[in-house]
């Protein structure tokens, strides 16, 4: 295979994977996606864009059922094959070839879980009082995208660690400390500041949570305490500051977008560069 070009062992490795998945019953992958877009749609709907903590749980929860959902897809798709992997390299394969084809298989099995999630999510009412202007173009397009974007860039993640796992065990093992990084590091748990705030700067549920509140006007809601308490609803309005990455504004959104992508791209160039690592003998 050593003459065969980037292009061509992608394509080789895609279908391959492809066939894998069907043999191994991908469709499993989607039957989690429309069951975990249930239970979020059925506990969060009632709630959503009455007010701005209500709403700011829910979209926090759908962005953590995103990112679950992404690393589970792809946390073994790597380490289970390193034997296989190590043989193939010694007769020329490139592993970024076969990265890219994880990655690509991983890109369709996404969009299918993506549709999944924001049917049921329609379906049930989760944006059923959402504004249908967006910062950028219509609101439900927006929604998806980042459901998608969520989805994908986690599945790429998934990707990275299980490249640089050695067994499916160590990659599980490994599997919830990611995840607890990434609900403390959202910023709607816990109140961030300092080194805790730069180190959000490269976690999907910051920004995944910048794009749905921009999206959705979050700032614009008024807080729980307003709606108990109207005849004082100035005076606590004046004790909440507007957040910046919920404002809904092109840029923000845009900016929350682009973050994802480049922390994807980044995982890709490491789970490359964590398998040459570990082929290096080969």
């Amino acid at each position: 295979m050593n003459n065969v070009s980037y292009g061509k062992q992608t394509s080789v490795y895609f279908k391959k994977i492809a066939r894998i998945a069907m043999r191994e019953k991908a469709w499993k992958f989607v039957l989690f996606a429309a069951i975990i877009a249930l239970i979020v749609a059925a506990v969060c709907s009632e709630d959503m864009f009455k007010d701005f903590e209500s709403t700011k749980s829910g979209f926090f929860t759908l962005a953590s059922a995103c990112i679950w959902l992404g690393i589970f897809n792809s946390i073994q798709s790597i380490c289970k094959e390193h034997g296989i992997i190590r043989s193939e390299y010694r007769q020329g394969m490139k592993l970024s070839s076969y990265i890219t084809a994880n990655i690509l298989w991983q890109a369709v099995l996404c969009l299918v879980q993506s549709a999944i999630i924001f049917g049921v999510c329609l379906a049930f009412g989760f944006f059923a009082d959402s504004p249908t202007d967006g910062a950028m173009m219509n609101a439900f397009v927006e929604y998806f995208i980042t459901i998608y974007l969520l989805t994908f860039s986690s599945s790429v993640l998934g990707i990275m660690v299980s490249s640089l796992s050695g067994t499916p065990t160590t990659a599980m093992t490994i599997m919830p400390f990611v995840l607890i990084l990434q609900l403390i590091m959202s910023g709607v748990l816990f109140e961030l500041s300092g080194f805790s705030q730069t180190v959000a700067n490269i976690t999907y549920s910051k920004w995944g949570m910048s794009a749905f509140g921009s999206t959705a006007d979050l700032n614009s809601l008024k807080h729980a305490m307003e709606i108990k308490m109207p005849e004082m609803a100035d005076m606590i309005r004046d004790q909440f500051e507007p957040d910046d990455i919920f404002k809904k504004e092109a840029i923000v959104l845009a900016t929350a977008w682009l973050w994802c992508v480049g922390i994807t791209i980044v995982c890709a160039i490491t789970s490359v560069i964590g398998l040459k690592i570990k082929n290096k003998d080969s």
